[in-house]
């Protein structure tokens, strides 16, 4: 352990081993928080939300998940197990695992429909809910950009390049971005194995994305966002976002007054939540989660 940071494993209902990252103390007083990052994403992307939710008081304990196939998560045999079931039960038995039910969950973009499939299945699990830059309605053209890069990336021969591929790919979305801040995100979207650079996921999570087409839509999951409908819900959207609009933001809104919404100028899909302002109205939130649960 390392500054309260800690790395454990844990073992998958189907024997694969799982990775976590655990900040602060299994006996904090406070509701422990889950991370759940994106398709291709790993824990490291909440560094920063889980050095401050650690440090804050009441203390609180934070578990940010590497997915099968991700960061130090083993990679499946099949790839047709990097799945959203498969996936749902992996997070439960990292939830039983390591005592840490209930929880607030902070799911960005497959974490947020994870967090929404879980609350139809083990509601008791959640004490709140922020989805970042994801919802019921999933729009098709960001999945189609999504699609038209995962396992397609060229392989860079340094981490500068690495990043300049990165601010190629992404600098529409996040305009503000400094070259300083790509490379910073180099050595998460990339890594050293056998002396080259590969991306940090397997990139047979590619074939997850073998049903996505621009004229078919993908079923809505409004009955699983309703099942947070007795949860404090939080839901963060970047500005530039192209997975989740601004009108669905305000159906979901319709549909729960009391959602507290954050909209990231100059981010997309999906916000980095790593600035102060974001960090500091997740904080609120997670508070505000405490109070329902005492």
């Amino acid at each position: 352990m390392q500054n309260g940071v800690s790395s454990t494993f844990i073992t998958a209902p189907d024997g694969l081993r799982l990775h976590a990252r655990c900040y602060g103390t299994r006996t904090a007083p406070a509701a422990p928080v889950i991370c759940l990052p994106g398709l291709t994403r790993t824990a490291e992307d909440f560094e920063a939300l889980a050095s401050v939710l650690t440090n804050e008081k009441p203390s609180r304990r934070v578990i940010a998940l590497d997915y099968r196939g991700r960061g130090l998560s083993q990679y499946d045999r099949d790839p047709a197990n990097y799945a959203l079931p498969v996936e749902l039960a992996d997070v439960l038995a990292v939830v039983s695992a390591l005592d840490a039910s209930p929880a607030i969950f902070v799911g960005t973009s497959r974490g947020g429909i994870l967090t929404m499939l879980l609350a139809a299945v083990r509601p008791t699990a959640i004490v709140g809910a922020v989805l970042n830059d994801i919802g019921p309605v999933i729009e098709p053209q960001g999945l189609m950009r999504i699609k038209s890069y995962v396992g397609k990336l060229p392989q860079p021969r340094s981490f500068e390049e690495g990043a300049e591929i990165l601010r190629r790919l992404f600098s529409g979305q996040f305009p503000k971005l400094e070259m300083a801040d790509w490379l910073a995100s180099a050595p998460r979207a990339f890594k050293e194995e056998d002396g080259r650079l590969v991306p940090s996921y397997d990139v047979k999570i590619a074939a997850t994305m073998n049903g996505v087409d621009a004229a078919r839509r993908v079923p809505p999951l409004w009955m699983q966002f309703d099942a947070l409908k007795a949860k404090p819900v939080m839901v963060i959207r970047g500005a530039n976002s192209d997975l989740l609009t601004a009108e669905t933001v305000e159906a979901m809104r319709a549909r729960r007054a009391s959602m507290d919404v954050l909209e990231v100028p100059d981010q997309g899909h999906a916000p980095l939540l790593t600035d102060a302002d974001t960090i500091g109205r997740i904080c609120e939130f997670v508070h505000r989660c405490d109070r329902t649960v005492h």
